[in-house]
């Protein structure tokens, strides 16, 4: 009996079905990625199942999303500054501080989250087949989720304050955020994989993005860095950490304040490297995608 499907992922040869993944590095990443849209569905319903534990059996709910963030916003504005005196040379410091925490939090989520995912969904993986990068993927859906409710806080606060960025230079927000969902997944895929083998990894993570919040402009702006380092190897190095980059273009699209003060430092190609650390992005996901695959064959057995 001949063959009537046209699957493009199985082949029939006298009668044989080969399947699983093609494994070219390009038709591998390829199938991985039509696997997880004809899934689409169930990555929502896991979206969806993700957020709602969170805040399973609270009162608050959602709004749990804002204390961490906005506790951290009270600390930093009253120590950093009011204490040490940051907010002096900041224009709007609340907004400042606001807006870097709230981008990024969705780089750390995402991470965070991810590293987990496999382990927190060991029993889905070990009974029910299904492309297992779902799993990261849907760490950087509940994390985008917690991005908007923070982002809508931060506009309303923009607006009170009387500094609604109502500007062209809003358009900054699209690749800021874009950036940090691109590395924030490819970091959060492949370490989820590790984290399968090596437990340990999640706890490195933590260390790793406690460095990482302290060598981004979150608690100081630009132009203090810019001043410390000017002209030398050490800045370069600085302004090529794409969360760095990430952060300038979400400060540049809501910190209308610093955007207008002639004391703030600005990178004259920030255009040019934004769109540096979205390609290097893209191909870093392809990587994480292609180790994450080479890892995923022996995820239910550690498990």
């Amino acid at each position: 009996m001949s063959s009537t499907s046209q699957d493009p992922d199985t082949d029939d040869l006298n009668g044989l079905v080969l399947v699983g993944r093609p494994r070219g590095l390009l038709r591998g990443t390829a199938a991985a990625a039509r696997e997880v849209w004809r899934r689409r569905q169930l990555l929502w319903l896991l979206i969806v199942r993700e957020v709602k534990s969170r805040y399973n059996g609270s009162y608050l709910g959602v709004l749990w999303s804002l204390g961490r963030p906005i506790v951290q916003l009270l600390v930093y504005y009253i120590f950093i500054g009011h204490v040490l005196q940051a907010a002096k040379s900041i224009p709007d410091f609340a907004i400042f501080i606001f807006t870097n925490l709230t981008i990024w939090g969705l780089f750390t989520e995402t991470v965070s989250s991810g590293t987990t995912s496999i382990r927190s969904n060991a029993g889905l993986v070990k009974k029910v087949y299904l492309p297992r990068e779902i799993f990261p993927i849907t760490s950087l859906g509940a994390a985008f989720f917690n991005f908007i409710v923070q982002f809508v806080i931060l506009i309303i606060a923009t607006a009170v304050l009387g500094v609604l960025p109502l500007h062209a230079g809003l358009l900054y927000l699209v690749p800021a955020v874009l950036i940090m969902a691109i590395y924030g997944l490819a970091i959060g895929m492949a370490l989820g994989a590790i984290n399968a083998y090596l437990r340990d990894t999640e706890h490195l993570v933590d260390i790793a993005l406690m460095l990482m919040f302290w060598a981004s402009p979150i608690l100081y702006s630009l132009a203090f860095m810019h001043s410390a380092l000017a002209g030398t190897a050490l800045e370069a190095i600085y302004l090529a950490n794409p969360a760095t980059i990430a952060i300038i273009a979400m400060q540049k699209a809501i910190w209308i304040s610093g955007s207008a003060d002639p004391a703030q430092y600005w990178p004259v190609d920030l255009d040019l490297r934004i769109i540096v650390a979205i390609v290097i992005g893209l191909v870093l996901l392809w990587v994480s995608q292609r180790i994450f695959a080479r890892l995923q064959g022996n995820f239910a057995q550690e498990l």
